[in-house]
């Protein structure tokens, strides 16, 4: 089994804390882990991942990979195309490697599994149906008249098979009926009290071969373009780069509506595993533990006669006096206080933030980079203030700015500094001056982590004022 890791997506809905540089799922929102990282370690032991994701996570998504010492395929979207294109890329690499009988086991970066048994349980009983040529989707077994996700009928008239569970129950696998799209309230009701509607997980497991044939058979487009851009691809360290302008032509479209609305071999796998796509604030709070007053409190947060809210504070004292039912989630550079019941509509706080052509929605003040990370402390008209982090070994590209000078003041750990033509080691409680136009260079070659103050002065202070001369990371 070869499982592919859906990893793209920006997860506006968890802002402030998920933002385009760094979305929900390389978030450490259900445990110590972050959501991408439990996915991975959900699954046990295995030797291989083919991880999709965009362009500029590709450093976040192998540092979090590293960490786990797992063994992976990063596919980079030069562009978004959706879930059909994405999966396509990775059964064309596994047809090209001998595996094409192999069953893929598609999954969402960004979702939480609590009951990890029964959610192996159902792979198990998954895997027999997709090596006969099913297309198995995993149907979560709804616990409410939820308008929020999509639904699948099952045909009960025609089970596929039967999967024991545990405690005695018996559920089964049944064709599907249709794909049914979000509900109202009234409708979702009438799902719950009919019986055989899921919610559509948006996981599936099919045979890497038998997936190509049906998209040929419905989405020849999709397909052809997948091909064309898989022709051309380019190992770049752990990543895989297909063809951009082959995948830019590429259609965009789910797998849903490209293959599995459309396939007569497509069953359904009921999942009852405490399963929730956090899609939202509100529904983070629903899956945390919650003290006695039903308040989830994270960070340094002080929470007086408050009931049934999610306070979460990332680096200063929050508290609370006298209120119910809210979300107040503070970053060093942006907070959000809303009405728990209100919280779907904090997009249109992300599309107003946009529009104003904030930076607040694209990245946090701490920002990380594959060499470690900064923190934006300060800024001012022709000044700015930066914490610099570098990781032991690691090296900043060979670059110079038209527009700024720097200053370097290392706090902690040894940095080699190239500046010009000289090299030469900066310790704690030492500086050194980067002058404008002035080709330079910053190394940790130490064993502990580098930190320095950088103080930047200048007429322009964006992070466009870099001209890279040398990256061993493979940036432009």
């Amino acid at each position: 089994m070869i499982p592919v890791i859906m990893a793209g997506g920006s997860g506006t809905r968890l802002w402030p804390l998920s933002r385009t540089q760094y979305p929900k799922q390389f978030l450490p929102l259900h445990s110590d882990l972050s959501m991408l990282q439990e996915t991975v370690s959900r699954l046990g032991s295995v030797d291989q991942v083919s991880l999709i994701c965009n362009e500029e996570h590709r450093f976040l998504a192998a540092e979090q990979m590293r960490v786990l010492d797992q063994s992976c395929s990063i596919f980079l979207e030069p562009v978004g195309r959706n879930t059909a294109p994405a999966i396509a890329l990775a059964a064309l690499k596994a047809v090209s490697q001998g595996q094409g009988d192999e069953c893929l086991l598609v999954l969402a970066a960004d979702h939480v599994i609590e009951n990890e048994v029964a959610f192996r349980d159902a792979i198990a009983k998954a895997e027999p149906l997709a090596k006969e040529g099913s297309l198995v989707t995993f149907g979560i077994v709804p616990t409410q008249p939820e308008t929020g996700y999509g639904y699948i009928k099952a045909d009960v008239s025609n089970p596929m098979s039967e999967v024991r569970k545990g405690e005695g129950h018996i559920t089964e696998a049944y064709s599907v009926a249709e794909f049914v799209e979000k509900p109202d309230q009234a409708t979702a009701e009438s799902y719950l009290a009919e019986g055989g509607y899921y919610w559509n997980s948006g996981m599936f497991m099919f045979c890497a071969d038998r997936y190509l044939e049906e998209l040929g058979k419905f989405r020849p487009d999709i397909l052809a373009a997948c091909e064309k851009a898989m022709q051309a691809t380019v190992a770049d360290m752990d990543f895989v780069r297909v063809d951009a302008a082959a995948f830019e032509a590429c259609p965009d479209e789910s797998v849903d509506y490209a293959v599995m609305e459309k396939t007569d071999r497509a069953v359904v796998l009921p999942l009852d595993a405490g399963w929730s796509d956090v899609g939202s604030w509100a529904a983070l709070w629903e899956i945390k533990d919650k003290d006695s007053h039903g308040n989830v409190l994270d960070g340094d947060v002080i929470a007086h006669n408050t009931h049934d809210s999610f306070v979460m504070s990332s680096n200063r004292l929050v508290t609370t006096l006298g209120v119910d039912n809210l979300i107040i989630v503070d970053t060093p550079d942006a907070l959000l206080v809303a009405d728990k019941r209100k919280i779907q509509d904090v997009k249109a706080i992300v599309a107003e933030i946009k529009n104003a052509s904030r930076n607040e929605t694209f990245q946090h003040r701490e920002v990380y980079r594959p060499w470690g990370k900064y923190d934006s402390i300060d800024l001012g008209d022709r000044y700015q203030v930066k914490r610099i982090t570098v990781k032991p070994g690691a090296r900043l590209s060979v670059q110079k700015h038209h527009h700024r000078a720097e200053h370097w003041i290392v706090v902690s750990g040894t940095a080699n500094v190239t500046k010009g033509n000289e090299t030469f080691l900066v310790t704690e409680n030492q500086s050194t001056y980067i002058p404008l136009g002035e080709i330079h260079c910053l190394e940790n070659p130490g064993m502990v982590e580098l930190e320095l103050i950088e103080i930047q002065s200048g007429s322009y202070l964006g992070e466009d004022d870099i001209v890279r001369l040398e990256d061993q990371y493979g940036r432009a």
